[in-house]
C-alpha cells in the first residue's frame, strides 16, 4: 500500500466535505506516517499536542470513515505529533510561509487583538506574496464548468475579477452570489481572488466568513477597539464575505455591517457576497440591510443540469490524467445530481479504488464502491417524487 496515494486521496475528500478555513487549520499539515496491516490501525501524525486534541475530539470518526472507503476495510485511527522533519518526510504539504512582511492592517488587527489567523482574515497586498492558505489554488475561473445553472454567476464574478468596483463593473455592487451547499459559490468567490491577485497584486482584499466578521467585531467590543476594528475593515479595496446569512438575528453586527458596507461603497470599492439564500429569503435582518444587500447584481447558482455534471466529472477526470470511461461518468452523472462537491466525491472515491486497489474502472464498481452515497441519493429522489404528487 502506497501510503502518500492512501492520505492524499483521503485528504481530497476530507476537503470536500469540510470547509476550506477547517481544512487548511487542521488538515493541510497531515501525513499518514504508518499502517499496521494486522489490526488495520492508521497513525496519523501532526505538528502539534492541540491538534492532535482537535483532531481527536472532532474529527477522528471522520477520518475512520473516510480512509475506510478510500482502502475498502474498516480501520481504526491513531493521532501523533511529530516533527516537521517526520511529516516532510511522509508526504505532508509545506508549512506555511512565516517570512511576508506585516501590512499597514494586519498591524491594526493585532493592535485591536484580533490576530490573522487562518480561519478568519487574509489580507492581499504588495507587501504579502504568499497565498492564503484557506484559498484553494485549484479555483480558479480556468477549472470552473460553465452551464445554464451558473452561467450569470459566472460572467459576473470574472466581470467584477477583472474590474473590481462599482463605477467599472456596470453596477455590480454588491456582487451578491447565492445557492445551496455544494453548487460552486465558493469555487467562484475563490476564482475571484486569485484573478485579482494575478492582475495586481497591490490590490488589498479582505476575505472572511460572516461569522469571523460576528467574532471579530464581538472581541474589539470586549476589548474597547472598534476604532482599530474599523480601520481593518474599511481600509480595503474588496471586501469579501461567506455565508452572510451568519449576521442575520445579529442586531450590533448588522449595524457595524451596515456602516462598513456604505463606507466601501461611498468610496467605490468592490464588496462581494455569498449566501445560502437571496436577500429577499434572509429572515432577522433590518429591512436598510436587506435592501443593501440587494442593490447590486443578486446572482443564483441553482441545481445543475445533467450535462452540466456530466461536463464537470469529465473535466475533473481529464485533470487528474485518469482514464474513467464515459459509461460510469454518465452513470454518476445521473445519480447524483444535488451537490456538486458529492458528485466529486464521489469520483474520488472510484478513482482512488481503481489505482490503490488495482479494482478496472467500471459501472458494476462505481455501483459497489457508492452503495452508500447512491443509497442516500435514491432515497432523496424518492422524496421528491413523493412530494411533487
Amino acid at each position: 500500500m502506497d501510503r502518500r496515494h492512501v492520505w492524499r486521496a483521503t485528504l481530497g475528500e476530507l476537503e470536500l466535505s469540510l470547509s476550506q478555513a477547517t481544512f487548511s487549520t487542521w488538515f493541510r499539515r497531515t501525513a499518514l506516517l504508518r499502517v499496521d496491516d494486522a489490526t488495520h490501525t492508521f497513525v496519523i501524525g501532526v505538528a502539534s499536542g492541540f491538534a492532535k486534541d482537535w483532531i481527536e475530539d472532532r474529527y477522528r470518526t471522520l477520518i475512520a470513515q473516510t480512509l475506510a472507503k478510500t482502502v475498502g476495510y474498516s480501520v481504526t485511527v491513531q493521532v501523533e505529533v511529530v516533527g516537521d522533519a517526520a511529516l516532510d518526510e511522509a508526504g505532508a504539504a509545506p508549512a506555511a510561509s512565516t517570512a511576508a512582511p506585516a501590512t499597514t492592517s494586519d498591524d491594526a488587527a493585532r493592535r485591536s487583538g484580533m490576530s490573522n489567523d487562518a480561519d478568519t482574515v487574509r489580507i492581499v497586498d504588495d507587501a504579502r506574496e504568499s497565498r492564503p492558505s484557506e484559498l484553494n489554488p485549484r479555483y480558479t475561473f480556468a477549472t470552473y464548468v460553465v452551464g445554464a445553472a451558473n452561467r450569470l454567476a459566472h460572467a459576473a464574478s470574472l466581470s467584477v475579477a477583472e474590474r473590481p468596483g462599482s463605477q467599472r463593473t456596470g453596477g455590480y455592487n454588491p456582487l451578491f452570489l447565492y445557492g445551496d451547499t455544494g453548487l460552486g459559490k465558493t469555487h467562484l468567490m475563490h476564482a475571484i481572488w486569485h484573478t485579482i491577485r494575478e492582475r495586481d497584486p497591490k490590490t488589498r482584499v479582505l476575505y472572511l466568513t460572516a461569522e469571523s466578521f460576528v467574532n471579530r467585531f464581538i472581541q474589539a467590543l470586549r476589548t474597547k477597539n472598534t476604532n482599530q476594528f474599523k480601520e481593518l475593515f474599511r481600509n480595503v479595496d474588496v471586501l469579501m464575505v461567506d455565508d452572510v446569512q451568519f449576521i442575520c438575528g445579529k442586531e450590533a453586527s448588522q449595524d457595524e455591517f451596515f456602516f462598513t458596507f456604505n463606507s466601501l461603497v461611498e468610496q467605490n470599492k468592490q464588496i462581494v457576497l455569498s449566501s445560502e439564500k437571496p436577500p429577499s429569503e434572509l429572515q432577522d435582518i433590518e429591512e436598510r440591510m436587506r435592501s443593501r444587500l440587494g442593490s447590486g447584481l443578486v446572482a443564483d447558482i441553482h441545481s445543475s443540469t445533467y450535462e452540466l455534471r456530466l461536463s464537470i466529472l469529465q473535466t475533473k477526470a481529464e485533470s487528474a490524467r485518469v482514464p474513467v470511461p464515459t459509461a460510469v461518468l454518465e452513470f454518476l452523472a445521473h445519480k447524483i445530481s444535488t451537490n456538486i462537491r458529492e458528485l466529486e466525491g464521489a469520483l474520488n472515491r472510484v478513482v482512488a479504488h481503481g489505482q490503490l486497489i488495482g479494482r478496472e474502472i467500471t459501472v458494476e464498481m462505481a455501483q459497489d464502491v457508492l452503495h452508500d452515497l447512491l443509497r442516500q441519493a435514491d432515497r432523496k429522489v424518492t422524496v421528491d417524487e413523493i412530494q411533487q404528487r
